[in-house]
């Protein structure tokens, strides 16, 4: 071997970008190198493998070599087959069979064995296997294991099964695949039958089994199998935590999640962005401090997934100026999910003018947005009213990014238009479509309609939407509450009859709600226990309250015409949000926020203020409850668990601690703790910075931005308490942080 030869395997063995293999490239070229099957191979290697944008090149450097070998081959097409365009392997393959001297063998047919099964193209599965069955191939332990799992993913159980069969000798892997085949083909109890025949198992044949009844909504039998593993890794937890996450088992997800970090083992980005997404979708802001508070001791806040679900959690539990904090912090240039879920955030809270002011920066840092970010763009025009920038930025993505709109981006458009109360404009939007509208489009509509009491319009609606989706009980709810409110009880008494013959039955409207940690569900008209008790005595204590110093008035005009007034009353006082609003006033402490979340989007009954009359009533001191998101919020403002005010000169040193408070163990802590602060530290200039349970509030009269790090680190101080293993590392860690943000590093 030359010197050259000897230099430019080292240099390869270097190489981290498609730039540096250029120019290494451009050295073996020169050194006469190029044609060097070695050199060859390892540069194919990194283009198409190891290099992530690179696979262009690496189809360049096959194209030009005079004499390929089947590695070279073998590596194009694996490259290919995990790539964006699995296609282009299936292409190598074809030209591998044409071009080359050397037939292909049991490599190059299970990656582009691989690249079907990614396509889902059954067609192309099918010829793949009569080629391997020509050569010899096809019952290859490799290739066959390959073949079963296209199979699977193309959602042919039969043929996977016989090939399995013909395998003369299964290994572990092999007996994977096909138990996986079982499960993409929702064939749950030939899964099981393969699971109980097999003569050995590995971890990953029970991380499979995990992961099957997950996606299957198996929880009960996945618990169960969770607990009979003899061992468990990273995958198994993560695999428990992202179940019964995507399956709205919030309170479970957190509980193994708590299980995993007890068990001493390290929760890895799987696991946290799981538990993340179930505190999001909960509205456990609580537990999300506590997670930021980990990720950021353990040392994994540069992980930009991390980051993002972090983000999504502080904004769906309407948290923005945390969740900005987060946006604003993230290490390195940020990607293209980063944006448009900042955008989505100020979207899903009603900050339209932010999120389009976001939005421009994005354009402006060069990062080129796509359809998801024009969906969460045009969501936040919808839900601010800014009806002339939504028109704007929808002609914009085609004009100037050339994105084709989907029916996401429609239904948009058709949502900003109702929102504002342009109902003929959305209609003829919706009639205009230049693809066929779907339900969810004519659903939106209704809703509109619903909201305006525009019955000519609802009617029209919902007779289109009879045609597409006759079976969906909620737009017959929607038709029957939008004929109640224009007392049209005939209309409304036909309605419910067609429901009662078509057996229909109304979606149960719940409302969860987060306390210490602990997530409480809430279900109107459920079955009676000490939780729902609680909250049905302090809801009438409140109701009671309400009307003798409040005025409050119940609006009862949607209910039904034929039952007493009581009973009218009745009805619509329990509403499970109402539930989960009196039972966390009921269990609180004063100063904490109560945070909502329901699965419908308008549980209240129109008309019905009682949430503003809360907010009203001075006996409750509580600011009005926001009704227009999904995550509802309000601070009872009656006294403070914990205020420490702090001003520069010491023109202000009070502190106010609450018994309950120093019940529970951690306020001495914390006040020890911010009294420190206190005295080391000068807070800047005309800040008045409250610290308020998780609360932080800031007013003064200089830039916002100046005032962020202490924010940020204040809030920090507070999550530390929670995972520090002892104040003095906790008081030495957050000094620090504020003294370093204070010298500006």
């Amino acid at each position: 071997m030359s010197s050259a030869e000897k230099l430019c395997l080292s240099l390869l063995s270097y190489c981290k970008t498609l730039r540096n293999l250029k120019q290494i490239h451009a050295f073996a070229y020169k050194s006469g190198l190029e044609t060097n099957p070695l050199i060859a191979g390892k540069l194919l290697l990194l283009c198409a493998v190891q290099i992530s944008d690179a696979i262009d090149y690496a189809r360049g450097l096959l194209i030009h070599n005079p004499n390929p070998d089947v590695f070279m081959y073998n590596t194009l097409i694996r490259g290919e087959s995990e790539s964006d365009s699995p296609k282009n392997s299936v292409n190598s393959f074809i030209h591998m069979l044409r071009e080359s001297y050397f037939p292909p063998d049991s490599f190059s047919f299970a990656f582009v064995l691989k690249a079907a099964a990614n396509l889902r193209c059954l067609r192309t599965g099918f010829q793949l296997h009569c080629q391997a069955m020509v050569r010899g191939l096809d019952t290859h332990l490799f290739v066959g294991t390959t073949m079963i799992s296209m199979y699977g993913e193309c959602g042919f159980v039969e043929f996977a099964q016989k090939v399995f069969v013909e395998i003369p000798e299964p290994n572990v892997v092999a007996w994977n695949a096909i138990i996986t085949a079982y499960f993409r083909g929702s064939d749950v109890s030939g899964a099981d039958k393969v699971f109980g025949l097999m003569p050995f198992r590995n971890l990953t044949t029970w991380n499979v089994m995990l992961a099957g009844y997950t996606k299957a909504g198996e929880l009960e039998r996945a618990e169960g199998l969770f607990l009979q593993m003899p061992s468990r890794d990273d995958v198994s937890w993560s695999t428990m935590i992202v179940g019964f996450a995507q399956n709205g088992c919030f309170d479970e997800a957190l509980r193994v999640f708590r299980e995993l970090v007890g068990s001493g083992n390290r929760p890895n980005e799987v696991s946290l962005t799981g538990v993340l997404s179930a505190c999001a979708q909960a509205g456990a802001f609580e537990f999300g401090i506590v997670l930021h508070a980990f990720i950021e001791k353990v040392g994994l806040a540069w992980i930009s997934s991390v980051n993002n679900a972090l983000l999504d959690t502080y904004s769906k539990c309407g948290n923005v100026l945390m969740a900005r904090l987060v946006f604003e912090r993230m290490p390195g240039k940020k990607s293209i999910v980063s944006w448009t879920s900042m955008i989505a955030g100020f979207a899903m809270q009603g900050y339209g003018e932010e999120a389009i002011k976001l939005f421009h920066e994005m354009e402006e840092s060069g990062t080129r947005p796509d359809g998801v970010t024009f969906i969460s763009v045009l969501y936040a025009c919808s839900h601010a009213g800014l009806v002339e920038q939504g028109h704007e930025l929808f002609s914009k993505m085609t004009s100037i990014y050339d994105i084709e709109p989907t029916i996401e981006h429609y239904g948009c458009m058709v949502d900003l238009y109702g929102r504002a109360g342009q109902l003929h404009k959305a209609y003829n939007f919706v009639v205009q479509m230049p693809v066929p509208p779907n339900a969810i489009i004519w659903r939106t509509l209704l809703g509109a309609c619903s909201f305006f009491g525009n019955i000519e319009l609802a009617e029209q609606v919902n007779k289109r939407l009879s045609e597409l989706d006759p079976d969906n009980s909620g737009d017959h709810v929607l038709l029957s509450n939008i004929y109640a409110f224009a007392g049209k009880w005939k209309d409304v008494a036909m309605v419910r009859r067609s429901m009662a013959e078509k057996n229909m039955k109304k979606i149960p409207g719940w409302s969860m709600i987060e306390v210490d940690k602990v997530m409480y569900s809430f279900v109107a008209d459920d079955e009676r226990n000490e939780i729902t008790e609680e909250a049905y005595h302090k809801l009438n204590e409140i109701m009671l309250k309400l009307k003798l110093q409040g005025g409050y008035i119940p609006e009862v005009g949607s209910v039904l015409h034929d039952i007493e007034e009581e009973e009218k009353e009745d009805t619509v006082s329990k509403h499970s949000e109402k539930l989960a609003v009196a039972f966390g006033m009921a269990r609180l402490c004063k100063g904490s926020t109560i945070r909502i979340v329901k699965n419908l989007r308008r549980l209240l009954v129109r008309g019905d203020l009682w949430s503003n009359q809360i907010g009203n009533a001075s006996i409750f001191r509580v600011n009005n409850i926001d009704c227009k998101q999904k995550t509802h919020i309000m601070d009872v403002m009656e006294c403070s668990m914990l205020a420490v005010t702090m001003k520069e000169y010491g023109k202000e040193d009070q502190t106010r601690l609450s018994t309950n408070r120093l019940r529970k163990g951690y306020c001495i802590k914390e006040f020890c703790l911010l009294a420190a602060l206190q005295k080391v530290c000068s807070l800047p200039d005309l800040w008045d910075i409250k610290v308020c349970s998780s609360n932080c509030k800031v007013s003064g009269k200089e830039d916002f931005n100046k005032c962020v790090p202490w924010v940020y680190n204040l809030l920090l101080c507070k999550m530390f308490l929670f995972v520090c293993p002892s104040y003095e590392s906790t008081l030495h860690l957050v000094l620090s942080r504020v003294l370093s943000a204070k010298s500006g590093h």
